[in-house]
């Protein structure tokens, strides 16, 4: 029986939770023994405490609901409400104060949990204030400039010169410049870095204030509070222009919590502890298998687990799901509960049996769930691992930064999530750019660069005025042993890096799979148009501000971009032999000079066209081999360009295997290097151009082309394939 259920189909809808009492004779389910043993083994007693088998109830599809039900109550000290508590005051959710508890103009995110700075000083405080006990709450740094994080009294006045920690009852710490505030400022602490997190520790029992940097204690940074009838201190934040934080309150997990201090808001505990034991039902089902044929249960490690369609599994699935699903929209759950669950999944067995189970629980989702839930449950899931990816604190052999861009590997090869967090997550919800960033350490001996580099080593000898002595001195033994050791340190470095760049060019090569349409959107399609949106919105600053990139984010995604665009032309040069090597290929200069690039009004820095072309004329001839035709530069205006003009005979000299992407090109070459695919994306963002600008060769005199006015490529489905 159960070997014909194995190679059955089984749809989501084809699961009722309610079933009659001839459930028991469905096809494939096994033998009632077989069965009350296998249901006692997955959904064992919270306490683990062991039973007799005389004693225990028999268990069925029947009465699983009820046993369920009992097994996933919770005492009813976890349920206690999550309303007012002893020594704090306010809503038990905890969030910015966008109503009445701001000075300044402040962008606060959809969540009232980010805020960037959008005037001169601005400050904000939470909507919940504490007057008794041990507190804290975590500020995620994005960026390193200008804030001065701490506490104050609703008393307190800002304005766009003062903040938290410039009045009396406002406490501040400020990694920019490496101070407390308290009217006065001392020096206080550690600087701080984009990327940091800074713990915000108040206990109103002793009267004492103090901050954690990344989990390390700065130290106690005030005492002597004020306390007692009307004294009640809120987590509050002042900041400059466009510098940007995210808090947590408590509204998920703490990366850094403390023993004796409560976050301001409290976790869902009874959801938590729900959601923890159905985990760990789902994973007794991972490590047991049914061996029908001997009417006995197979132990079994969970990273060998396969779905194989059994109905008795399934079902059992489906009752562990129909209760977990409400529990996977909740981002506090995600985080703790799934992610922590796929993160070790990730560390046992090999990477094919990591990602085997991690596609196989994904397709669960899918199949139990509804697809709302399963929206939500992965938009929690990718935003979790982002902000684990950003915010984790940097360490030699960069393993954490590795460990989570694995599990978005894992995550990404499933072609149906990976369509839905194209569609809908990783450029309109996450600045998915971050992925690709490698964040910098600000504090060379918690990054543990002086054991991996021991010593320093400079190539050049300056003279007494700071210039490059011209003498070629001979290097002693003291210099060669530091310059090999310190070659030898940026090696490991350098290769440590590679590591997490590849990774990152994986996740891109996925994102640019253009085999899965199966009826649909290819993944390419899909992240070529939220491409050319996402290169606008950058371009010209007006898309939405939190999920605008930085410089720096932007130009590590275009190079990994780039690397993985190399990976796939080549690919079809294997296939197409007369195709020149990627290595081959550069953006003509002329496309930065045709005034046809459409900048989004961005204003061309050096002034117009027709000045640039006659005060640089000379320039272009020599170093970028442009020839400058005298009837252009009589054009008032980039529009005055003749767009039907024809090629020179220089251009139509030009060698065959000179590439020019974004223009014509003379070989066979994959319908994906289409100006949507590279060449526009180049146009827009001439930043990610650097490493494809000059030719590997120079160009002989006969060579050099004339500009001329490149027509504009049309955006079709065809360009995308």
């Amino acid at each position: 029986m159960a070997s014909k259920g194995a190679g059955m189909s089984f749809s989501r809808k084809s699961y009722g939770l309610t079933s009659d009492t001839e459930k028991s004779r469905v096809t494939g389910i096994v033998h009632e023994k077989l069965l009350n043993d296998y249901l006692h083994r997955v959904f064992s007693s919270p306490d683990h405490a062991p039973t007799a088998a005389t004693s225990r109830k028999p268990l069925n599809f029947q009465n699983l609901p009820e046993h369920l039900d009992q097994l996933l109550q919770v005492d009813s000290e976890e349920e206690e409400s999550q309303g007012q508590v002893e020594g704090r005051l306010g809503p038990s959710t905890v969030v910015l104060d966008h109503t009445g508890g701001f000075e300044g103009l402040l962008l606060v995110d959809d969540d009232l949990l980010g805020v960037i700075g959008h005037s001169n000083f601005g400050t904000i405080r939470s909507t919940t204030c504490v007057y008794k006990g041990k507190w804290l709450y975590e500020v995620l740094i994005s960026s390193q400039g200008l804030m001065q994080i701490g506490w104050c009294t609703i008393n307190c006045r800002f304005n766009q010169e003062e903040g938290v920690g410039d009045t009396h009852n406002s406490y501040a710490y400020d990694g920019n410049r490496v101070r407390k505030w308290n009217v006065t400022t001392t020096n206080y602490g550690k600087a701080w870095a984009a990327g940091d997190i800074v713990s915000c520790l108040i206990d109103l029992d002793d009267g004492t204030l103090s901050f954690c940097l990344n989990g390390m204690s700065l130290g106690t940074a005030f005492e002597n509070l004020s306390r007692g009838p009307g004294m009640a201190y809120f987590p509050a934040i002042s900041l400059s222009f466009k510098e940007s934080v995210a808090f947590n309150f408590g509204s998920r997990p703490l990366r850094y919590p403390v023993a004796g201090y409560r976050p301001l808001q409290d976790p869902p505990r009874a959801d938590l502890v729900q959601a923890q034991r159905l985990l760990g039902y789902f994973r007794a089902v991972l490590s047991v298998e049914l061996d029908p044929a001997e009417g006995r249960l197979v132990e079994k490690e969970s990273s060998e687990w396969q779905l194989q369609g059994q109905p008795t599994v399934l079902l059992t699935l489906a009752h562990i799901f129909h209760r977990f699903a409400p529990l996977l929209r909740k981002v506090y759950l995600v985080e703790s509960v799934l992610t922590s669950f796929l993160l070790g999944v990730m560390e046992a067995g090999t990477p094919t049996q990591a990602q085997a189970v991690v596609r196989q629980v994904l397709d669960l989702l899918w199949l139990f769930m509804e697809d709302y839930e399963v929206h939500d449950c992965l938009k929690q899931l990718m935003m979790s691992l982002l902000r684990l990816y950003r915010f984790s604190p940097i360490v030699p052999d960069l393993s954490l930064q590795t460990h989570y861009l694995r599990l978005t590997i894992a995550i990404l090869r499933h072609e149906k999530s990976r369509k839905f967090l194209l569609s809908n997550v990783l450029f309109d919800v996450l600045r998915s750019a971050v992925f690709f960033h490698i964040k910098s350490p600000l504090r060379v001996e918690e990054a543990g660069l002086q054991e991996l580099i021991p010593t320093t080593w400079w190539p050049h000898r300056s003279g007494r005025e700071g210039k490059d002595s011209k003498e070629v001195q001979d290097e002693t033994a003291e210099e060669r042993l530091r310059r090999r050791a310190y070659e030898r340190g940026c090696q490991r470095l350098k290769k440590r890096i590679e590591v997490v760049e590849e990774l990152q060019v994986q996740i891109l090569k996925l994102l640019l799979n253009n085999k899965d349409d199966n009826g649909g959107e290819a993944s390419r399609y899909i992240f070529l148009t939220k491409f050319r949106k996402f290169l606008q919105e950058n371009a010209n600053g007006r898309g939405n501000i939190p999920l605008l990139c930085p410089p720096e984010y932007m130009v590590c995604f275009l190079h990994r971009l780039i690397s993985a665009l190399r990976y796939y032309w080549d690919e079809y040069k294997a296939s197409n032999p007369r195709t020149s090597f990627s290595e081959e290929a550069y953006v003509p200069p002329q496309v930065f000079y045709n005034g046809k690039v459409d900048y989004f009004d961005q204003q061309r820095l050096g002034g117009l066209l027709s000045h640039l072309r006659k005060t640089l004329k000379d320039e272009l001839a020599s170093k970028a081999n442009i020839l400058i035709d005298p009837l252009e530069l009589q054009a008032a205006t980039m529009d005055d360009l003749d767009e039907d003009e024809e090629p020179s005979p220089a251009a139509a000299q030009r060698p065959m295997q000179a590439l020019a992407i974004g223009g014509a090109l003379p070989l066979p070459r994959p319908s994906w290097l289409s100006s949507p695919t590279l060449g526009r994306a180049n146009r827009f963002l001439s930043t990610a151009a650097v490493s494809l600008m000059t030719p590997r060769r120079p160009l002989s005199t006969s060579e050099k082309v004339k500009v001329r006015t490149l027509s504009a490529e049309q955006r079709t489905r065809e360009d995308s394939n």
